[in-house]
């Protein structure tokens, strides 16, 4: 990957958090789909468009922007190689032919000027060092007025899952979830920081509206509290535990927490808040 300069995001997509995102990709559409419908609309795809996936994963949301335009193209990009190899694979499965993947990061990669007429993002476009440049670079990319569509999350206690992990506070040190402007999940968790940083990217147009939806996270509460813990956050708190003990009462603690979640069919929703996020690409 040439031009990297979020070397410490590429060292953990291409490490133990990638190499997890890509052995559950089906777990966690589970738990990000309910997003899929609204970003889709919201990036106004037509039947030609060439759509840029930010921070595709493994392939989902770009697969299907490519299935709504089937006299266009999608490129998925991110840094991680696990979760490509995933996505040409489905894309390959699924027969989606106008869809196709490359390694690389958003911030310095070298877009040809005007390729895409959208730009689409689920939940990857948080980690950017620079978020500033990095929404520069794609608004080059796009058409001008072309438009950028993403999904971010916003404030950390208005999504289950962190009020889940939240319940081991007496017995890990789970600290807090990031500060919103610094990089990381929450970095754009502030309306204003969002507006500040397109409109300084050149962005115009800047909508930024709240959104809901409830993600599966598992198949009774114990497979949830495996699953969440299996994350990377997850990993981080099991990490400070001081002994195998404490990791088990973690993990009992968790369970009792999510039991409140199931539902009559034993499958654990858990409601997510974010930012829907809507712009339009510098016309100059």
């Amino acid at each position: 990957m040439p031009d990297i300069v979020n070397s410490e995001q590429a060292q953990a997509w291409n490490g133990p958090e990638g190499a997890h995102w890509a052995r559950n990709q089906d777990r966690w559409n589970a738990v990000n789909g309910g997003f899929d419908a609204a970003l889709l609309d919201a990036a106004d795809i037509a039947q030609d468009t060439r759509t840029l996936d930010l921070g595709c994963g493994s392939g989902q949301t770009t697969r299907l922007a490519a299935l709504r335009a089937p006299r266009g193209h999608a490129l998925g990009l991110d840094l991680s190689g696990p979760m490509l190899t995933e996505a040409r694979a489905r894309a390959e499965r699924e027969g989606v032919v106008n869809a196709a993947f490359v390694q690389g990061d958003a911030q310095t990669h070298p877009f040809e000027a005007g390729q895409f007429g959208a730009a689409i993002s689920r939940f990857g476009v948080m980690f950017y060092a620079d978020p500033v440049a990095a929404f520069g670079n794609i608004g080059r990319a796009l058409w001008p007025g072309g438009r950028l569509a993403f999904v971010c999350p916003a404030d950390a206690a208005l999504n289950d899952w962190v009020t889940a992990v939240a319940s081991l506070r007496d017995i890990v040190p789970v600290g807090d979830f990031g500060q919103p402007g610094l990089p990381g999940m929450f970095s754009l968790a502030e309306p204003d920081r969002i507006r500040d940083v397109l409109a300084t990217a050149g962005f115009t147009t800047v909508s930024v509206d709240r959104i809901q939806a409830y993600g599966t996270w598992g198949h009774g509460a114990a497979d949830a509290a495996d699953f969440l813990l299996a994350t990377g956050p997850g990993r981080h708190l099991t990490e400070q535990a001081a002994d195998a003990a404490t990791r088990a009462h973690a993990r009992t603690t968790l369970t009792a927490h999510l039991r409140a979640y199931e539902t009559a069919d034993g499958t654990v929703r858990l409601r997510s808040t974010s930012w829907l996020v809507t712009a339009a690409a510098p016309v100059t």
